[in-house]
């Protein structure tokens, strides 16, 4: 098994890309739109656009791709072309607005990694970047019709943001990236790879006119998409660089490390003072207790002394009998003070029961329950991902949610998650000593992505577990994940939390 992880990890090493890309990352969800028009079993139109994933089975593109196949649905087929993989699939049109230029197909067959809208501002000369597939491209490069129909990279074009106008009461955007027809349909980016609009037409470069390109806008695109009641991924925080990001992160968690180990011996230090009180306090206790039982005892003594004198001075006035009774009382106390002498309490103490439950412990190990983790957004880089807070039980020994178990690192906790329905790979951390969780997350390409899953196996365990055997191998196929990854993550997401879940 160790054999096949060490193979396995020199082949994807070799091919391991040199950082993250987050416009590569969309990319994968970039398709190709392609429109055969049939009568009577013969072809009789072709074209072609772009598009882009909004859900794993759809994807958005403008209404007049697909005007066709809207008009004539029994002689117009939809194809679906995706960026990666052999296969390309048939979809048919399930949403369509022509005054917004925007339309929603659904295919099945693939699954493809969703895009990410940007609702926060885009400003003036902000880079932006077009992805599709360019006609003028396919037909320097295409050798036949079945090109089109095999599943390539979309073409990459950058330029700026020029503002926001109006085009026939629609709002768009006006940019510089380079596009053409065939990228009609393909979206228009921010430098974090988020959809900040979608392709839809250009103005013509006349006489030495710069040639400008226009993208149905986001707020047109979330409208639409609301309107067909098609659930999509938002995010609003700023597009941030993953550098920057880390080094941030990193002098932040130094600092919060520094303030919960300052934390952790003030609270130390009060606790062996309020020991130390509670010691001085059982100790003037039991000084208090043993003094008075001395003194009782030295009382006791005196009056059985003095029984026995009366005793003496009855036997002299002849009164016998209460002669007796005084010698017996007397000697009675006198015995019950040696008694009470030889039982009196230690002026030694103990801490107590209670005061020695609350003394500080190593909290690596300790359970802290239900937990609401919320994220902080200046150390955290997020391009995709929800923002929303994160529920997080955690128990004895990394044990999450009752099911996950974390591998310890030093101090802290650490697992490597590679899911079968995302082309993801996080890497989640936990610091119970700051009650920091982490979660740094790999955008991958499905070659990446396959190669990762057979390194992870079935390695993995069903349930939480301390064995030794499980834990090492759980370990060895995440040190062997670890490698495969690029130096740097497309997000880190970085979360405080707090009792109460």
């Amino acid at each position: 098994m160790i054999r096949r992880l060490l193979l396995l990890l020199a082949l994807l090493a070799a091919a391991t890309p040199a950082a993250a890309d987050d416009i590569g990352a969309t990319a994968r969800g970039v398709v190709r739109i392609v429109t055969i028009a049939v009568v009577d079993g013969q072809v009789v139109g072709f074209g072609h656009g772009s598009g882009v994933a909004i859900a794993p089975n759809r994807v958005v593109t403008n209404a007049h791709v697909t005007e066709l196949a809207q008009r004539y649905p029994d002689n117009v087929v939809v194809g679906v072309v995706p960026s990666e993989g052999d296969k390309s699939f048939q979809g048919h049109v399930v949403a369509y607005d022509a005054k917004a230029d925007l339309a929603m197909i659904e295919f099945s067959g693939a699954r493809l990694p969703p895009a990410t809208l940007y609702t926060g501002p885009v400003n003036e000369g902000d880079p932006v970047v077009a992805l599709g597939y360019p006609g003028n491209v396919d037909l320097a490069t295409a050798r036949s019709a079945a090109d089109y129909i095999r599943p390539t990279s979309p073409v990459r074009s950058e330029g700026v943001f020029s503002g926001r106008r109006s085009l026939t009461g629609v709002e768009v955007l006006l940019h510089t990236a380079s596009i053409a027809r065939g990228n009609s349909g393909g979206p228009l980016l921010d430098r974090c790879g988020r959809v900040i609009g979608i392709n839809s037409a250009i103005t013509r470069g006349e006489e030495g006119d710069s040639s400008f390109g226009f993208a149905i806008a986001d707020t047109e695109l979330a409208a639409f998409l609301r309107k067909a009641k098609q659930p999509f991924q938002q995010v609003g925080t700023p597009c941030t660089s993953i550098e920057e990001r880390m080094r941030d992160d990193s002098e932040a968690d130094a600092r919060a490390r520094s303030d919960a180990a300052t934390n952790a011996r003030e609270t130390m230090a009060r606790d062996a003072l309020a020991r130390e009180e509670t010691l001085a306090a059982a100790r003037t206790a039991a000084l208090t207790r043993r003094e008075d039982r001395m003194a009782l005892a030295g009382l006791m003594l005196v009056l059985g002394a003095m029984g026995i004198g009366a005793a003496g001075f009855l036997v002299l006035q002849g009164d016998r009998r209460r002669a007796r009774w005084a010698l017996g009382g007397g000697a009675a106390l006198m015995a019950a003070a040696v008694v009470v002498y030889l039982l009196r309490p230690s002026a030694e103490v103990s801490l107590p029961a209670v005061a020695a439950a609350a003394r500080p412990a190593s909290t690596a190990n300790a359970p802290l329950g239900k937990l609401t983790c919320s994220l902080v957004p200046e150390r955290s880089r997020v391009t995709v991902s929800s923002t929303a807070d994160v529920p997080l039980d955690w128990g004895r020994s990394g044990c999450v949610n009752g099911r996950t178990q974390y591998l310890p690192d030093g101090d802290r906790w650490q697992r490597v998650l590679v899911p079968d329905g995302e082309q993801t790979v996080s890497v989640l951390g936990f610091d119970p000593a700051t009650r920091t969780y982490t979660n740094t997350r790999y955008l991958l390409g499905a070659g990446a992505m396959e190669m990762v899953r057979k390194l992870r196996g079935d390695t993995a365990p069903k349930a939480c577990t301390i064995a030794p055997g499980a834990i090492d191998r759980l370990a060895q196929a995440e040190a062997a994940i670890r490698a495969t990854l690029p130096p740097l993550p497309n997000e880190k997401l970085v979360y405080t939390c707090r009792k109460g879940g």
